[in-house]
């Protein structure tokens, strides 16, 4: 697997690597840039964060990119399989119904809720490069027939009013500049009954926004993860409301879970064989390796860029959950 940014469909030309990180970061409010500039530009802001990153995020995570509470014994990669099952039951997916992954990434979670439930599962993500990667790993894996992938963005998507069963959305939806039309777009494509289940990121109530260490790990956060903003859990959940949905539950998962969800990018003595690109010895040793292959010319000039605002976004999250 390529580890840096690099030529392919839809992903930046090696020759144009660094230039697209500098116009990246100067989005960020670490180098300049604010949260209007962000939201005004969020589908350009959010390309080029993945044309960048997806290539670290599949080496060092896999192909589901997102969290999940862990138990005590669990790997990673079980506690992601479970959450996964977790959204497909608390949809209620029978097998024959239409379901929308929103902003699916590479198809990770698609694939696998899928597998589970039986159900023919269309991913819509609006960058070029993943969706490419998610219908080369869906043809590897066999699932080419339930599983299918359109480029779109979740803001004005590409399907007919009250068309899916079921849609569910993954850490992904924060990537929206404007959380009430983000869910109202949802609730069109959705048919009357049809549930939506999300996991979204959100800023708790015991974040200050006087707080200068708290402002400086939102926005190690924003920079390190192609966010516009990070809305509190009061606004989403109002948005949801605005937008048509009834919140039938609604919970903070971290509380629950036996395990810190930030622990597989915790630097101390954590050290995992079955995670261990993701732990900080692993992220050390990307970093070397990053840093020579960049040196020695095989990887493109800004790849160390590239990885270097994501270590700053693994420090902010882990900063965030404690």
């Amino acid at each position: 697997m390529n580890l840096t940014p690099g030529v392919g469909k839809g992903k930046t030309a090696k020759s144009q690597v660094l230039s697209t990180v500098e116009k990246y970061e100067k989005y960020h409010a670490c180098h300049g840039g604010d949260e209007e500039e962000r939201k005004a530009n969020y589908a350009d802001m959010v390309n080029k964060y993945y044309d960048l990153a997806t290539s670290f995020y599949e080496f060092s995570w896999g192909q589901s990119f997102h969290f999940a509470p862990r138990c005590k014994g669990e790997s990673l990669t079980e506690s992601l399989k479970r959450h996964e099952h977790f959204l497909a039951l608390q949809l209620g997916l029978k097998a024959g119904q239409k379901v929308l992954d929103i902003g699916c990434g590479i198809g990770g979670p698609l694939r696998e809720i899928s597998r589970f439930s039986s159900t023919s599962i269309t991913g819509l993500n609006n960058n070029a490069y993943q969706i490419k990667r998610a219908k080369e790993l869906t043809c590897d894996t066999g699932l080419e027939k339930t599983c299918n992938f359109v480029e779109g963005d979740f803001m004005k998507m590409p399907f007919s009013d009250n068309y899916f069963d079921a849609t569910y959305a993954i850490e992904s939806t924060c990537h929206a500049p404007d959380a009430h039309a983000c869910y109202k777009e949802i609730f069109r494509v959705l048919k009357p009954g049809g549930w939506f289940v999300a996991c979204e990121w959100c800023m708790t109530e015991v974040f200050d926004p006087c707080n200068k260490e708290h402002q400086k790990i939102k926005e190690e956060i924003e920079v390190g993860d192609g966010l516009p903003d990070i809305r509190s859990t009061t606004k989403c959940l109002e948005a949801l409301k605005q937008a048509g949905f009834e919140v039938m539950e609604e919970k903070d998962l971290t509380i629950e879970s036996p395990v810190p969800w930030y622990l597989p990018l915790d630097p101390p003595s954590h050290f995992s064989f079955s995670n261990f690109r993701a732990t900080s010895a692993g992220r050390f040793v990307t970093r070397i390796m990053v840093r020579a292959l960049e040196f020695l010319g095989l990887a493109p000039k800004g790849s160390t860029r590239v990885e270097g605002f994501l270590r700053k976004a693994a420090e902010g999250l882990v900063a965030g959950g404690k």
